[in-house]
């Protein structure tokens, strides 16, 4: 009980740091955005910007449509039969991961399991090009079936940069083969068809740093100049207990021109729990630049983006995410857990949440606001041996009480606030819409209102700032929708857009007062997160893609095919 009380009197000291000046996450995305060669309100990557918060400036946005009469439906293309990753907009193009069970090209049909990025036209949907990653031979162990490309890409100017499945780091050109060019240096396309993608270059992970990626890699990458950062995806074999490459890198800095590794960094190491599919997020703060990295031991880590000049890496600050009692086990048990979804960046402070793989079912959560002005070891806590000497970090456990060991408070914590549960009713019971979860999503921040969504369906609705007497952050409202979140928040146009695995999208007004939502029905899974670009939305479910505008009506409703009545899991 004293360490907590520690750490609540800690939270409350940490409290005063925050600025009064109101931050607007739209506006900075703005800014960076008329930086990219891209259109002034276009989305060209995960998040929008590297700061990774989903708030781009939209207005008109439809609250309803109707996919079987069109109404407010612009287009709609079909996609694989698995779709994980977010929509991009950029320099009148959409971009969306999947697998080939569409077969949009003739020598790839359908049945030919592939992971593909597909290219269409943002004014109609028409396909452009595909770029296509044929799966690994050691199967699902490192490249599961049917799933597909998971990352989001990143695009600047006239270049497309994204991970396969496969582990390959990849630059593309964005108009491919219709500008009559093979643009290089890399010249080896087996063909220049202009449906097909043409490389600029290629990175292989596996072959050129050793890395086993776990199930897939699925790291959406995003650059700060020429600086492009990556997570490789390293973790265990099928065993789910020996990690196979335990000295290859988890995270990498290249050169986004030619493909150089600048520095990699492997401070997971041997503590990796299960797999790495978090993806980075770049700021500043300060004057001082930083690349942060959720990964897959748990921890949070800050890097220089320069790295140390020789290779290696520049450690700013790092955060353990899981108290320091918790404990990973293998099927659903554990109560220690990493980082899956991306962390955010808003206002000076970095938001960040545990979680876990889906199939290892829902399960505690914990999700944190973090001070990146400090450095070293900045976690609510330090575990200790029964002498009182500090122990490095273990993969399964901390600590273990049995044997004397304890946690303590870190004078030096980094944390303003932790969130877990909440007693809303005052009855002195946590119950279940009072407790976070494990998500494998991110928050979206606007007007200091932050949302998330767990994976036992809850969506949470929070101040980023603002801590209530006992030290915990103020929490406004919950959420069920019953469903399972696998992806992200939408803030755009003063709405909230979030989407479930029973393929609903839920509508909430941005607002510290809890309305009931509007639900619109996708038909089928919605595993990604809704984007919007240039006043319209862009969702895609597990097999189709659609923009949606207001004023907008597609003749004959949206068609589907096989790939939406059926379970191709």
């Amino acid at each position: 009980m004293f360490r907590w009380l520690m750490l609540t009197s800690f939270l409350l000291t940490t409290a005063t740091a925050f600025a009064q000046a109101k931050f607007d996450p739209t506006a900075e995305a703005l800014k960076h955005i008329a930086g990219c060669k891209v259109g002034k309100l276009d989305w060209p990557s995960w998040g929008g910007t590297p700061y990774r918060n989903n708030t781009p400036e939209a207005k008109d946005l439809p609250d309803s449509w109707d996919l079987t009469t069109g109404e407010n439906i612009l287009w709609a293309s079909p996609l694989g039969s698995q779709t994980y990753g977010n929509p991009v907009i950029a320099n009148g193009k959409v971009y969306v991961g999947t697998n080939n069970n569409f077969g949009y090209l003739k020598r790839y049909p359908k049945n030919v399991d592939l992971g593909v990025l597909l290219c269409f036209e943002e004014k109609t949907g028409k396909f452009l090009w595909q770029a296509s990653s044929p799966k690994l031979a050691a199967g699902r162990v490192n490249d599961w079936p049917q799933q597909g490309i998971c990352s989001t890409v990143y695009c600047e100017d006239s270049r497309v940069w994204y991970v396969t499945s496969r582990g390959e780091v990849m630059c593309l050109d964005a108009e491919g083969f219709h500008d009559g060019k093979n643009n290089g240096p890399f010249k080896a396309e087996s063909n220049e068809n202009k449906d097909e993608a043409d490389i600029i270059w290629r990175f292989d992970m596996m072959g050129q740093l050793g890395v086993s990626q776990h199930n897939m890699c699925s790291c959406s990458v995003t650059a700060w100049g020429d600086w492009l950062f990556v997570d490789t995806g390293n973790g265990v074999d099928e065993s789910h207990i020996n990690i196979p490459a335990p000295k290859a890198p988890s995270h990498l800095c290249m050169n986004k021109n030619t493909g150089e590794v600048i520095w990699k960094d492997g401070s997971p190491g041997t503590n990796v729990l299960h797999g790495q599919w978090s993806s980075p997020c770049c700021f500043e703060v300060d004057g001082q630049k930083q690349v942060v990295f959720g990964s897959g031991d748990g921890w949070i880590y800050s890097f220089d983006p320069a790295g140390d000049g020789k290779g290696g890496t520049k450690l700013l600050w790092k955060f353990d995410g899981n108290p320091k009692e918790s404990i990973y086990v293998l099927g659903g048990r554990a109560t220690r857990n990493h980082i899956i979804g991306t962390p955010v960046f808003y206002d000076g402070h970095v938001y960040s949440a545990v979680g876990e793989d889906p199939e290892h079912g829902e399960g505690v959560g914990h999700l944190y606001c973090i001070d990146p002005k400090k450095r070293g070891d900045i976690s609510l806590e330090l575990a200790m041996d029964k002498d009182g000497k500090e122990l490095a970090p273990r993969r399964l456990q901390a600590i273990d009480t049995k044997k004397g060991e304890k946690a303590i408070p870190n004078p030096n914590a980094g944390a303003v606030w932790h969130y877990d549960s909440f007693d809303a009713n005052g009855n002195g019971k946590i119950e279940f819409e009072e407790t976070m979860h494990r998500t494998i999503g991110s928050v979206a921040i606007k007007d200091d209102i932050l949302i998330v969504a767990d994976f036992s369906g809850l969506v949470h609705c929070l101040d980023a700032k603002k801590l209530s007497s006992n030290g915990k952050p103020t929490v406004y409202w919950t959420h069920d929708m019953f469903a399972a979140s696998w992806g992200s928040p939408l803030i755009a146009d003063g709405k909230v857009y979030i989407g479930d695995e029973d393929g609903d999208i839920s509508i909430f007004k941005l607002s510290k007062d809890k309305e009931d939502p509007t639900e619109v029905s996708m038909v089928n899974s919605v595993y990604s997160t809704p984007v919007a670009a240039n006043n319209t939305l862009y969702i895609a479910n597990k097999s189709t893609i659609m923009a949606i505008k207001k004023g907008a009506k597609l003749e004959g409703g949206v068609k589907f095919g096989s790939a939406d009545s059926s379970d191709s899991e």
